[in-house]
């Protein structure tokens, strides 16, 4: 629900910036999860932030994997 909260959130295009989200971003994704996981009561911080984090840190691994980054062929 997370990755598809950012994407809806990306594509209304309100908190966009060239690096990313605007600063805000995270209060408007608590919002926007709760409506959709209404007894998850997570917060933009520390929940938020942190599961973004852990995100964007499990991603780097796999779009290392995928580019070939490190690999020994």
């Amino acid at each position: 629900m997370l990755v598809a909260c950012m994407v809806d959130l990306h594509n209304v295009g309100t908190f966009n910036t060239d690096t990313g989200f605007k600063a805000d971003y995270l209060n408007e994704m608590e919002i926007m999860l709760e409506k959709v996981l209404p007894c998850a009561m997570l917060k933009a911080k520390p929940n938020l932030e942190s599961k973004i984090r852990t995100l964007k840190r499990d991603w780097a691994i796999v779009y290392d994997m995928l580019s070939g980054k490190d690999n020994n062929d």
